[in-house]
C-alpha cells in the first residue's frame, strides 16, 4: 500500500530522524502505508550531526558508578565533559536524581544486559538493512582508539573492559608503538590505548539520513513538515493534530528525538526525558591523516572521519531545549584535539549543536502508550540513536504488526519510571 497527503496511512511515524526514519521503512517492508511528519524534515536534528558511528561495544550505561566519581570534579568545569548550565540546574534536579539513582550496582547490571540484548541486535539488523535500502556501500569498519594518558588511567577503565569481555566483545590493549601503528600522529601524552575492531562508522550520517528519506520515498512513503502539537487516540486510530489542522492514522509512532516527551505529555504520560546538548566541530576532508575513530575518554569527545570531513565533538551539556547555544565548547574541543594531534588543522571548521534525547538510566523507551494501544514510543537514545537504529526499528516494525519480539521490550517500557 501507498499513501498521500490526503488518504490515512496506517501509520504515522513522527520524526524523519534516523530512528523514525528506519522505522518508517522498516514498516514499509511489512506492506503498511507510511506517512512521516517532521517540524523540520529529514536529518534536520541530531541525525545530521552525530560522530557517524556504530558503537555496538559501548554497552555501559552512561548512568554508572564510574561516573559519579568523575561527575563532581566535570560539573565544576563548564567546558568539561559533562555540564549543566547554573540557569538549568534547579529544572534539571528531578531528572538527576532518577539518574543517580540509575547508577546503583544492581541498576546497572539490568540496564548493560538490556544494552547489551538491544546492541546484538542492532548488528545483527543492521547490514541486512543496509542491503535492503540500498546503503550498505556507505558503512565502513576501520574499528575505534580508545586512548589514556596513564597505567593509572587504563587500570581505571578495566571493570567497562571486563564487563565488554563477558559479553564477547573483541578488544586489545597496546602501548604507545602498537597505537601509532594503527593511528600515526597521537600526541606522545597518550601512553596506552584499546583498540575495538568491531566498531562500525557511516560514511556521513546526514547523507545517510536522507538517503534513507529517498528510499523511503521511492516506495511510496510521504514525508510531510509538520508541527505536531497533540495526539488523540480513539477506538479506531489515532488523530493527529498539527499547526496545519487534524488528520489522523490507524496508528501512531513518536519518535520525534528530544522533543518526545511534549507530545507524550498530551496523553496524560510524564517520561523524564531530558536533552544531551551534543557540540562538534566539522573540519575540512584533509584536516588529519584519521584512520580510525579516537576517543579522548579523559576529556568527553571523539574524532571521526567522515566524507565530509573531520569531526571532532561529543561532550555531554543537560541543558534543555531553549538555552541557547554555547559554542565556547566546541571551540575547547578543538583545541584540545589540536594539542591531542599536533598535525590537527583546525582552520576553516562548521560548528554545530544539537538536542540528543537522554533518559536517565540511559535506554531507550520502546513499547505502547498507557493511553493507548494505538501509539507507540521509540525514544531517547541518548548519543546511540544511529547505533540502535536497525534494531529498534525492528522492535517497533515488530509491536506495530502484532509480531513476537526479537528481544525481551521489557526493560524498555516506556511506563518502567
Amino acid at each position: 500500500m501507498t499513501s498521500s497527503p490526503s488518504a490515512q496511512p496506517d501509520v504515522a511515524v513522527i520524526g524523519a530522524g534516523v530512528i523514525g526514519l528506519s522505522i518508517a521503512l522498516a514498516l514499509q517492508a511489512r506492506g503498511l502505508s507510511v506517512t512521516v511528519l517532521d517540524r523540520e524534515g529529514p536529518a534536520a536534528g541530531a541525525s545530521a550531526g552525530n560522530a557517524g558511528a556504530f558503537a555496538f561495544t559501548d554497552i555501559l550505561p552512561l548512568a554508572s558508578p564510574g561516573i559519579l566519581k568523575k561527575a563532581p570534579r566535570w560539573l565544576l568545569d563548564p567546558l568539561g565533559p559533562l555540564s549543566v548550565p547554573p540557569r538549568y540546574a534547579l529544572e534539571i534536579t528531578p531528572w538527576m536524581l532518577r539518574f543517580w539513582r540509575a547508577c546503583q550496582p544492581d541498576r546497572v547490571e539490568a540496564a548493560t544486559a538490556a544494552q547489551t540484548a538491544l546492541m546484538d541486535l542492532s548488528k545483527a539488523e543492521l547490514e541486512p538493512f543496509l542491503e535492503a535500502t540500498g546503503t550498505l556501500g556507505m558503512l565502513r569498519k576501520e574499528g575505534n582508539l580508545q586512548v589514556y594518558e596513564s597505567q593509572a588511567e587504563l587500570d581505571a577503565s578495566q571493570p567497562g573492559w571486563a564487563a565488554r569481555a563477558r559479553h564477547g566483545i573483541e578488544f586489545r590493549h597496546m602501548n604507545a608503538a602498537e597505537m601509532a601503528a594503527i593511528q600515526p600522529g597521537l600526541s606522545q601524552r597518550f601512553t596506552h590505548g584499546t583498540f575495538t575492531p568491531g566498531w562500525f562508522s557511516i560514511a556521513d550520517p546526514k547523507d545517510y539520513v536522507l538517503a534513507l528519506a529517498e528510499r523511503f520515498r521511492a516506495g511510496g512513503g510521504v514525508i510531510e513538515r509538520a508541527s505536531v502539537s497533540a495526539l488523540k487516540p480513539d477506538a479506531a486510530g489515532v488523530a493527529i493534530e498539527t499547526e496545519g489542522g487534524s488528520r489522523r492514522a490507524g496508528h501512531v509512532v513518536v519518535a520525534a528525538g528530544a522533543f518526545s516527551h511534549r507530545i507524550a505529555q498530551t496523553l496524560g504520560e510524564r517520561i523524564p526525558l531530558e536533552t544531551e546538548r551534543g557540540y562538534n566541530t566539522t573540519l575540512p576532508a584533509g584536516a588529519f591523516d584519521l584512520r580510525t575513530q579516537i576517543t579522548f575518554g579523559g576529556h568527553g569527545f571523539v574524532v571521526t572521519r567522515l566524507s565530509s570531513g573531520v569531526r571532532v565533538g561529543g561532550a555531554v551539556e543537560l541543558g534543555g531545549l531553549s538555552l541557547p547555544p554555547n559554542f565556547k565548547r566546541s571551540e575547547s574541543m578543538l583545541a584540545k584535539a589540536k594539542q591531542f594531534l599536533p598535525g590537527l588543522q583546525t582552520e576553516g571548521g562548521q560548528q554545530w549543536m544539537g538536542f540528543r534525547p537522554s533518559l536517565p538510566d540511559s535506554l531507550p523507551a520502546i513499547g505502547p502508550a498507557r493511553a493507548s494501544r494505538h501509539v507507540t514510543y521509540a525514544f531517547g537514545h541518548g548519543h546511540l540513536g544511529l547505533t540502535q537504529s536497525a534494531g529498534t526499528a525492528r522492535l517497533v516494525a515488530d509491536l506495530v504488526s502484532g509480531r513476537p519480539s526479537a528481544i525481551d521490550p521489557t526493560p524498555f517500557s516506556p511506563q518502567r519510571f
